[in-house]
């Protein structure tokens, strides 16, 4: 589902932020991406959605060779990837109910199935009372919670989130990673960057440690 080959990312000449990177993520497969700041976790990320291009190397995406894929060919392949930005990118000025739905009305969903299945993605979040709120009126834990909604609406392929918890108490951050599992035995491949470190005991999944550009360790944990 998701390879990288010799994979370096420099934003400045001397600096790399990732540096010959070489990762094979397997179809269904769970990861956590861990490591202290400055390792690399949040560039790795945006590489995978293409929203940076490396500087050597090559990155394959469910059978796609990014580095290959013509810039009016990526809106395609990003449809079947939901992401959770650390700044959730919601729209200030739309409602809750519109952020979410956004991700289904451009793959051309009706209006009544939209409707259904935002409510649905919403109530399992514990967001339904809050369909018609704005942003700026939610919590920091609730914005974030929308922004996993509207991530995991469509049931991607992929979900790549970046610190998804970090403003979320013990017990929703629970709910949260049970969501992800549950997300995870339908079918999509979850990678999951995170500096905490309880999240990750609590999982029992994959873990691949970044320090400094490099997979300092990684281990399998049986599921």
């Amino acid at each position: 589902m998701i390879q990288l080959h010799n994979v370096t990312m420099s934003y400045q000449r001397e600096v790399s932020a990732l540096d010959g990177i070489s990762l094979r993520i397997p179809k269904g497969d769970f990861v956590f991406l861990t490591g202290p700041s400055g390792a690399g976790k949040s560039t790795l990320l945006k590489l995978l959605y293409g929203a940076l291009t490396p500087s050597r190397g090559q990155i394959l995406i469910d059978g796609q060779n990014l580095m290959r894929l013509k810039p009016s060919q990526l809106p395609y392949l990003r449809r079947t990837i939901g992401v959770v930005f650390q700044d959730f990118k919601l729209l200030p000025n739309r409602t809750v109910l519109e952020n979410v739905a956004i991700t289904l009305e451009v793959l051309g969903w009706g209006k009544k199935d939209i409707g259904k299945k935002v409510y649905h993605i919403l109530k399992q979040m514990g967001l339904e009372h809050k369909v018609s709120a704005t942003p700026l009126r939610l919590s920091g834990g609730e914005q974030q919670r929308v922004a996993l909604a509207r991530a995991l609406v469509n049931d991607p392929k992929i979900l790549l989130a970046d610190e998804p918890t970090g403003n979320l108490d013990d017990e929703n951050k629970a709910h949260i990673l049970s969501i992800f599992k549950e997300a995870n035995i339908r079918g999509t491949t979850v990678v999951v960057a995170t500096h905490d470190q309880r999240l990750i005991e609590n999982s029992h999944k994959r873990v691949i440690v970044l320090e400094k550009g490099h997979i300092l360790d990684e281990s399998n944990v049986p599921q």
